[in-house]
């Protein structure tokens, strides 16, 4: 489980959409939420995060930067919190390379998590900073 105070909103619609969760999605998905705005802090050539609603959940893109693919967060339908990148890319299929058999993976789209102790911030540290920056490795 990801420690970390909550950190407040700045996009009353995004607040919106996370209080929608069930309750132990949004724990989860409030915890995937300060991993990805900590990983950004950390990710200077990522430049600073919007966080804006797309397709009705909360995302995080590089508008400044144009660095990175949007990551979003959401439920799936059997109610438990994902983090979902764009399945054009490679971010979800290198991240199941990477760590194999390690957290349940939904095709090219997803990492889904069963609650928030499921969390491992090491490894999703690499998968936010890989989403974060995708368009930067292209280059």
């Amino acid at each position: 489980m990801i420690d970390v105070a909550p950190r407040p909103f700045a996009n009353a619609a995004v607040e919106k959409a996370f209080a929608a969760f069930p309750t132990e999605a949004q724990k989860t998905a409030i915890a995937l939420r300060d991993l990805i705005f900590d990983v950004a802090a950390q990710t200077p050539q990522a430049g600073p995060i919007e966080e804006t609603l797309r397709w009705g959940q909360p995302a995080y893109l590089t508008s400044e930067t144009k660095s990175g693919s949007t990551l979003r967060i959401g439920v799936m339908k059997t109610g438990e919190a994902a983090m979902f990148a764009h399945c054009a890319t490679t971010i979800i299929s290198t991240y199941a390379a990477t760590f194999p058999e390690m957290d349940r993976i939904e095709g090219n789209r997803a990492v889904v998590f069963e609650n928030a102790d499921a969390l491992v911030p090491e490894r999703l540290r690499l998968l936010i900073r890989h989403g974060l920056t995708y368009h930067l490795a292209k280059t």
